[in-house]
């Protein structure tokens, strides 16, 4: 499935989605809603529908490399890498990658936070794309998007299995497009 879909078939695939999706008050504190992605990964056809989309998505952007953010963007960015042929880049906590790496905090919906990716995965020119399950308010990717502009490559588009529209999360990430299968008003 790396074509892009109708968007019946696009909605289709969304509403088929939806309820593979468990919301989960007061996680990870009170006051936040958690959308837990892992009843659709327990899923082999769906779970293979949200790659096909989210890698159909990307086929004619012309990414050269992925952008997993972690941790749950790992499953998704792993599995469309693989599907698109693509090499895959990990973005990931402070302390855990083993090389040098360039840093970037930030401020998402409940907190701070740091993120970390090696100093030799961005080259000047090349093309990336960041693929993550959610987007929220669109701290993480748009810290992201930062470290990819301060290296000299090009963010050609974000994906998001699910985007949470009330946080206004594209909105962060400017001129970048962006793209989700699963709204929540």
């Amino acid at each position: 499935m790396n074509h892009p879909l109708t968007p019946g078939d696009e909605a289709t695939l969304a509403a088929s989605l939806r309820p593979l999706i468990r919301d989960v008050p007061d996680f990870p504190r009170p006051g936040i809603l958690f959308r837990d992605i892992t009843p659709l990964l327990a899923e082999p056809p769906a779970f293979q529908a949200a790659v096909g989309w989210l890698a159909g998505r990307l086929a004619a952007t012309g990414t050269q490399a992925i952008l997993a953010i972690e941790s749950r963007g790992f499953i998704f960015g792993a599995a469309v890498a693989d599907r698109l042929g693509l090499p895959l880049h990990l973005v990931r906590k402070p302390g855990k990658l083993p090389r040098r790496a360039h840093r970037i905090s930030y401020t998402l919906e409940y907190g701070e936070d740091t993120l970390e990716l090696h100093e030799d995965v961005i080259v000047p020119g090349r093309r990336y794309a960041i693929v993550d399950d959610l987007v929220a308010t669109g701290g993480t990717a748009a810290a992201v998007a930062q470290l990819v502009r301060q290296q000299g490559g090009t963010l050609v588009e974000c994906v998001f299995l699910v985007e949470l529209l009330p946080l206004g999360g594209r909105r962060m990430l400017g001129e970048v497009p962006v793209s989700s299968l699963i709204t929540y008003p």
